[in-house]
Formats: C-alpha cells, structure tokens, sequence
C-alpha cells in the first residue's frame, strides 16, 4: 500500500473518532507540557541567578568557619570566628583588594516616622563595597563609621508613601534598642546581593559594620548602655570593638581571574588559621575555615534546581507511560471495531506488512499530534510562569526537538502490538465478523 495511502486512512480514522482521538492523546500531552514548562522554568531560573553576578561579583570570595563535613549550603553550621582585626590583616595581604564582616542583625520594626512595620533579619552589616556602584539605581554607597545605610526597592516600597534617598529610617532592634538611618542610595532591584541571603526579594537595609556591628557588640552603638563589664547591654559577643565576631566574611581578589580568586582564598586562609589570628583562637580542631566563591555556591542551588527537574521529568514519564497506555488501547479497540475492514482489505490483496503499517501510522499520528500540542502548551505555561516570576526567558530548545521525537517513539511502541495484532487476522474470521 501507498504510504500516502495509510496516512489518509489512519487521518481519516482519527477524524471520526475525535473525542476519543483527543482524550488518547491527553496523557502525552499534559507529560510533555509539564517536561517543557518545568525545564523552561529552571533553565531561566538558573539564568537569572548566574546572570546578577557581575564581574566584580565574581572575585568576592565567600568565608565562613564551620566543621568541615557539614552539609547545606552558605553559612551551614558556621561559628563567629573572625574579629575586626582579622579583617584588617587580611585585607593587608598582598593578594587581597579587600576584606569585610558580613552579619545579619536581628531587628523587631522598621519606621519611616509615619508608618512601622515589622521586619524580622532584613539589616545586614558589611562593608561599603558590598553593595557596588552599578548595583545602585539612586544614591551612593554607604560610609564606614557613618549612620548610613543602603535599602532595597522592597524595603523602600513596603511603606504607602515609598523611601527615598536622604529620608531616615528608624530602626527597632530585637531588645527594644532603637536607631536612625539616613537612606543613602537605593539598590537596583530587591534581590539578595550574594548568596550569603539566598537570592530572595526580601525587605534589606544594609549599613556599615562600623558603627553597626563592631560598636553594637562593645554595647556602645545602637544607644546600648555597658553593663559595667565592657560587655554591651545589646551585645554580639565583646568587651571592645576589635571583640566583636563576624559570622561570615568576604574577601575580593584583586580581579576575576581565577588565579587571583585562588591567590586570594589561598593567603586568607593561611592567615585566618594560623596562630597569628584571632580566628584561630575558636576554630580549634573541629572548625575549618572555608572559602566560595559565588559561582561556586550558586552550583549547590544548580544541583537543587537539577534534581528538582528530573523528578519533575520521572512524573512526566508516568505521564507519558499512562499516555502510551491510553494509545494502545485505543487501538485495541480500533482494531476490534474495524474487524471487518481488516478483512475486506486482505480479501482485496493488502499484505500483513500493509494491515501493520497502517494501524502502526495512526498510532505514529496520534503521538505525533501529543507531542506538537504539548510542546505549545509547555512552552505558553514556561512564558506565563517566567513572566510571573520576573526572570530572563530561556527555552531549552533541546527539550522541544527531544518532545517531538518522544511522540513518534511513544505512538510506535504504543501501536506495536495493536498493529501486529490486526496483521495477524485471519481474513475469512474478519469477513464473518459482525
């Protein structure tokens, strides 16, 4: 038989039958979609994340002090290790550009003197390069020693009349301790800085370890009063400033080539554990000092972001199982409903080969037919929730030409046996059949 021929018959039984045409093809459908439209999603996510780094992000590397087989990501187990006076001596060594505390401080409300609303770890103490020049959309970056500070768009839209550069905000610490800010600069976009703060469109204000941090930890910022024992009413952990311990820091190399990163991460750490740091004072035999640099991190959220697409892609295969099922069957029934034509086609002279390769062409058509409207609906769905989420739109076009030829392998092992099954009729049983 033509092969135009089988097509036109098998396009002609699937037009009569359009409902049932349809529902068949569902489970290919919603299978393939689903492939696409969570692939699409991740492939964006994972450019979204990696395109924030700029170039001068790219030589921060990331330390903290942890046992070195802890598992998580940034800041996992980590220990308050580092003092201002570590900082200082990193930063003095020949391989580094800078080096800065990075702390998250605990705080109850923030006020714009008519409104206060409450915000829990969004005032992050570091050092003015943190937050670079071509991150900030108005303003300028803070100074140290100053009262100044660096907001965010969601902190400074999270008030009905929004924050601008110069107002001041009054900020609540957790104890009850309060202290004005003057808004310096507003950030480009809400979005976490580093990876130290997971990437989340959070409300942050941002200001300078010192007076922030270092004073606040001698009970000699933030309006904290000494407690007679040069410990801080509200402090972090010191009698004096150079007591006061980081949690984390982060140091920059002197550019983003990877031999000074290494350079850098390398006479950190040397320093940060030898005897000649506070540091080392703490770490002791069950801490290690690590370091990471942002890509390095972001690879952790790569991998969580992988396994969460392939068991997206394991339910799709069940989807896309189910949909086999759904294709075999309904040829099965084609071929018990079209008995008689089987038999009238062999009585005419059509060979088992043409029985085989028309019933294998209807099934070839149906998955073919999943596949197509699939991949549309995958990747409308991928659009919607990339938009939704505001992300760079990437599609992975290796996914769209895989869907297509799981289609035309699904409808061939799907229409196998059905197609066998109507070659093997026996002619003079097919023209009996009522």
């Amino acid at each position: 038989m033509n092969p135009l021929e089988s097509l036109r018959l098998a396009w002609r039984s699937i037009r009569g039958h359009r409902l049932r045409s349809a529902l068949t093809t569902l489970g290919i459908v919603i299978g393939i979609a689903a492939v696409i439209a969570f692939v699409t999603l991740g492939a964006s996510l994972q450019a979204g994340v990696i395109g924030d780094i700029s170039p001068d992000d790219q030589r921060n590397v990331y330390g903290w002090a942890a046992e070195p087989d802890t598992e998580g990501g940034p800041l996992a187990g980590a220990q308050p290790v580092f003092t201002q006076d570590d900082l200082e001596a990193v930063e003095d060594l020949e391989d580094v550009e800078a080096a800065y505390g990075y702390a998250t401080l605990q705080t109850q409300a923030i006020s714009n003197g008519e409104e206060t609303v409450a915000q829990g770890n969004g005032l992050i103490a570091s050092g003015p390069s943190y937050i670079r020049e071509e991150r900030l959309a108005e303003g300028r970056q803070f100074e140290m020693g100053a009262d100044e500070a660096v907001i965010n768009p969601a902190a400074a839209n999270q008030f009905e009349e929004n924050v601008s550069v110069g107002d001041t905000l009054t900020v609540a610490l957790l104890g009850g301790q309060q202290t004005e800010v003057e808004v310096v600069g507003i950030t480009d976009d809400s979005e976490g800085l580093s990876p130290f703060e997971g990437f989340e469109s959070s409300p942050r204000v941002y200001v300078p370890t010192d007076p922030y941090y270092t004073e606040r930890a001698a009970g000699i910022g933030f309006g904290g009063e000494s407690d007679g024992n040069g410990t801080g009413s509200i402090g972090a952990g010191g009698g004096t400033t150079s007591d006061a311990r980081f949690l984390a820091i982060i140091v920059e190399a002197e550019s983003a080539d990877q031999a000074d990163i290494d350079a850098a991460r390398e006479s950190a750490t040397d320093y940060l554990e030898s005897d000649a740091s506070d540091a080392s004072e703490l770490l002791g035999d069950d801490l290690a000092v690590q370091f990471r640099t942002s890509t390095e991190l972001l690879s952790q959220l790569q991998d969580v972001l992988n396994l969460l697409q392939n068991f997206i892609v394991g339910i799709a295969a069940i989807s896309l199982l189910v949909g086999s099922i759904g294709i075999a069957n309904i040829m099965l029934v084609s071929v018990t409903e079209r008995t008689r034509e089987i038999g009238i086609m062999k009585a005419v002279g059509a060979q088992n080969r043409d029985v085989l390769g028309l019933f294998l062409t209807e099934s070839v058509i149906l998955g073919i037919i999943g596949a197509i409207l699939g991949t549309g609906l995958g990747l409308v769905a991928g659009y919607l929730g990339v938009q939704y989420i505001d992300l760079p739109l990437v599609y992975p076009l290796e996914y769209v030409a895989l869907a297509i030829v799981v289609g035309i392998v699904v409808g061939i092992l799907a229409g196998l046996y059905p197609a066998w099954r109507a070659a093997r009729t026996d002619p003079i049983d097919a023209l009996r059949y009522e």
